[in-house]
């Protein structure tokens, strides 16, 4: 009997953009690719208050719920975690952020949707290959 594939590693996330369209990555402790601030939900929570919740532990910025807007689910291969995907359920935020790394986050880059290479970071799949196709 084969093995059942393991479920996706499911996490909220934000896109924040600034008034030149780019759109905010952070980078975690201890990883190389840059991603979009958010995270695993916690039992009972909401894909909007994981989000809520996650953006003001990784880059210290409290943003309202409604000022949230669903961009889609998408699922990629994990950026950390080799053989496994990720489902990520992505909001854009209407507000402005100035973030600044907090928890697990070491690292902040504003990263251009029309050509993520002349960033020269490293970036996430779920990123590179499904949110800037959406946002662009």
């Amino acid at each position: 009997m084969s093995e059942k594939p393991a479920e996706p590693i499911r996490v909220c996330a934000v896109v924040f953009r600034d008034d030149h369209g780019r759109v905010l990555a952070v980078r975690k402790k201890g990883t190389s690719r840059f991603m979009l601030p958010g995270g695993k939900p916690e039992p009972g929570e909401t894909a909007r208050e994981t989000a809520v919740r996650e953006v003001r532990e990784e880059i210290g910025m409290l943003i309202h719920a409604s000022s949230l807007t669903p961009l889609g689910t998408f699922l990629a291969p994990a950026a950390n975690e080799a053989g496994r995907d990720v489902e990520g359920t992505i909001f854009t935020c209407s507000e402005a952020v100035e973030p600044k790394p907090a928890a697990e986050i070491v690292e902040v880059l504003w990263v251009d949707p029309h050509d993520p290479g002349s960033a020269g970071a490293d970036l996430a799949p779920l990123l590179e290959q499904k949110v800037f196709p959406a946002l662009v």
